[in-house]
């Protein structure tokens, strides 16, 4: 069946011919109508179809707000690795569409390419949840469960983008077009209304819940599997319900055939004795119908403006990835309510929500008073320069984050600090392989100082030399240390005399709303320390040091101490958000049993408030460009080339997220710069397409399907001297 044949056209390009009567068949019976909501004009199937996407988006987003920190603090990866893999993703979830669309429109159909693309889908979740257990396998298979699981989500879900929405469509008779257009309405609402509440309930559940011992990535992970599998029965339920229109052949792929097959026929006639056509597109004539090459010239126009599009989202998409781990270095307590840094993303959708009527209703109409032609591709641009000034106030708050934090020891340096824990005046001296005096430093007994000495070594791992003078004793000490580290020299008293220890800073940074802890037990017994979970901490004896573990922040006046003979309890006083402290557990005879407490990494002080600048402007922007560029496209292109458009629109978003992906990995910029360097960029691409813009002559709906007689030159003489090969006309 010819796909293009659903268009009007007053030409008959083929007449079938045959030598025998064809005898009239007998009169179907009257199909039963499908069943209503309610009395009203909507298919009951639609119903089915509106919880399938709710579900569904709820399961892509729920599981993609989580994904950056994941990857962060799961993985252990570094920034940069985690936005590369983030956008990759991303990207793969815009390309597998044409996937999608190719299959259901050529071979499956719609119905039956939702069904087994959403088993893929949840198969990608259980392999997900799978990669996100502890003590399922070490990192290699964690990484390799969640990569694999990825890429069948990404499948998964672009496979069948393309489809549920039209499938929808399908339901209504041509009678009811007035209910479709409320359909879509609805429709649209709940991919809204499931991005919203996923994004704010799994951040809940990876940081408000407890597995082994840390953050719940699985449960994070499985919730959103869960709304999958339910999606998936949900929209199987509805199968005798719904209409299912059988395939109708890929207009993309007959877009892309017309486009290679003119280029090819042009390059195989481009002797001077050949007449040239009008446009380059009208040597495809001899194999595609008139009407589709119309169609496709309007289409390339509307394309060649797709072109600078991709930077845009390179900017837009950051905000589960860059922005996130920004909020990750704030402080999320409100006061009333402590964020979570991957639930600033929720501001997305909640705005959204508001400003799409804002727009509409008030300040797009105000400026029509204005006597103001504010065009589409004029809302496209501010669009954009409102995307370059929220990443300017993003690398602002940057810049403000990096004021508040300690630096970090470059190539061959470390940072030390000495805690003096005895009961009098120590004198500390440093000496290299060459007996070189790196650091001579006196500290005051039970000094509280917050101050780092930085040590320049020769190479990157190096024995040091520690010389501790306390009155009239002398004790001299080797330790090894490795460079671009932070370490804690604690000096206690050992009888009559005094020791001390080098303790590396592992500078584990904890989520908003927690507080990472870890202690030095100076006793001569084990102890075990009863905090608010429920398995105790061990701290082994002579200068033992735990583990790291994650408590909630607050005061902390009463924590319980055990020994083999005795218990004790101890005030760990206030724990900031965002904080990590080390405690020294100490039994000296002039103070008895203390804990004391020092900062390994400082608490977040910038409060994650300072990010919604930056979200309403973003998500300004994103009004401006997204709901407008669509709505200009379609106005400017025929019909039958709808899906081909909605296909290029979801291929300028892939390239952003593959923009971002390049960017990360070979930029090497601080954070704040790159966040000026993507500003810079999107406001250069936001010049050209002005330029672009300012030359587009927009085309009025008489001026898109003119007559075909006067878009197609007259190429029926001279037919001879043209190289055609294999072509049927």
């Amino acid at each position: 069946m010819n796909p293009f044949q659903k268009n009007e056209s007053k030409e008959t390009l083929f007449s079938p011919v045959s030598t025998e009567e064809v005898l009239p068949r007998p009169p179907s019976p009257p199909k039963k109508p499908p069943p209503k909501i309610f009395g009203s004009s909507y298919p009951l199937s639609i119903a089915f179809i509106v919880v399938n996407e709710f579900c569904e988006r709820f399961s892509y987003y729920g599981m993609k707000a989580v994904l950056t920190l994941y990857f962060l603090h799961f993985l252990h990866w570094n920034e940069d690795t985690s936005t590369s893999v983030y956008h990759a993703f991303s990207s793969l979830c815009y390309f597998t569409p044409i996937v999608g669309a190719a299959i259901a429109d050529s071979w499956l159909g719609k119905f039956k390419t939702i069904i087994y693309l959403s088993l893929v889908y949840v198969l990608g979740h259980v392999f997900k949840s799978l990669g996100a257990i502890p003590i399922l396998g070490g990192k290699i298979l964690h990484t390799i469960l969640s990569l694999v699981g990825l890429s069948l989500i990404a499948l998964g879900t672009g496979g069948i983008k393309p489809c549920v929405a039209a499938f929808g469509g399908d339901q209504f008779e041509e009678k009811h077009a007035e209910a479709r257009t409320r359909y879509f309405s609805v429709f649209y609402l709940s991919i809204n209304a499931g991005s919203l509440i996923s994004t704010f309930i799994t951040p809940m559940l990876r940081g408000d819940v407890k597995c082994f011992g840390e953050d719940c990535y699985a449960l994070a992970f499985g919730v959103p599997g869960l709304l999958m599998v339910v999606a998936l029965v949900v929209f199987a339920m509805g199968s005798k319900m719904y209409r299912k229109p059988p395939p109708e052949g890929n207009i993309v792929a007959q877009v892309i055939k017309c486009i290679w097959f003119a280029i090819c026929n042009r390059y195989r006639n481009r002797a001077g004795n050949i007449p040239k056509r009008q446009h380059w597109l009208d040597w495809a004539a001899e194999k595609y119908p008139k009407h589709l090459i119309v169609d496709v010239k309007a289409l390339t126009r509307i394309l060649f403006l797709y072109i600078p599009l991709p930077m845009f989202w390179a900017l837009l998409d950051q905000q589960g990835s860059r922005w996130t781990l920004q909020a990750n270095k704030m402080n999320g307590d409100l006061g009333f309510f402590v964020l979570q840094p991957d639930q600033m993303q929720v501001l997305n959708p909640f705005l959204v929500l508001i400003f799409i009527p804002l727009f509409d209703l008030v300040i797009y109409r105000l400026i029509s008073k204005c006597k103001i032609n504010f065009s589409s591709l004029r809302k496209m641009t501010v669009g954009m320069i409102l995307a370059c000034l929220a990443f300017a106030v993003a690398a602002l708050v940057e810049i403000k984050i990096n004021g508040m934090t300690h630096p970090q020891p470059a190539s061959q340096e470390i940072f030390i600090q000495v805690l003096n824990l005895v009961d009098g005046k120590i004198k500390v001296t440093v000496l290299g392989r060459r007996n070189n005096s790196l650091l001579v430093e006196s500290v005051n007994s039970f000094q509280n100082t917050t101050h780092y000495s930085k040590l320049h070594l020769e190479t990157k791992i190096q024995d040091l030399h520690f010389h501790l003078m306390y009155n009239n004793l002398s004790v001299h000490k080797e330790n090894s240390v490795e460079e671009k580290n932070c370490y804690h020299l604690v000096v206690c008293e050992d009888g009559e005399s005094i020791s001390s220890v080098l303790v590396k800073d592992i500078g584990i940074k904890p989520d908003n709303g927690m507080t990472a802890i870890r202690f030095i037990n100076t006793l001569h017994k084990d102890i075990n320390i009863s905090l608010d979970t429920d398995v105790p901490l061990n701290v082994g004896k002579d200068y033992g040091v735990s583990t790291y573990r994650t408590v909630l922040g607050g005061e902390y006046p009463a924590v319980k101490f055990k020994t083999e003979d005795r218990d004790f309890f101890l005030n760990l006083g206030l724990l900031d958000f965002g904080t990590t402290y080390l405690f020294v557990i100490t039994n000296i005879t002039n103070r008895g049993l203390q804990t004391w407490k020092t900062e390994e990494v400082p608490a977040n002080k910038l409060s994650i408030a300072w990010q919604l600048p930056q979200y309403i402007l973003v998500t300004a922007a994103e009004v401006m460009f997204s709901v407008t560029g669509l709505e200009f496209s379609y106005s400017q292109a025929p019909s039958s080339m709808k899906s081909v458009l909605q296909a290029a629109w979801l291929l300028t978003v892939a390239v952003g997220n593959i923009i971002v992906l390049v960017v990360a990995q070979f930029s090497g910029l601080v954070q704040w710069a790159e966040f000026i360097l993507f500003s810079c960029l999107l406001l250069v691409v936001c010049l050209i397409f002005s330029i672009m813009g300012y030359y587009y002559v927009p085309l009025t709906p008489e001026g898109i399907h003119k007559p075909m007689d006067k878009q197609l030159p007259h190429i029926q003489g001279n037919m001879i001297n043209l190289e055609t090969k294999n072509t049927r006309l």
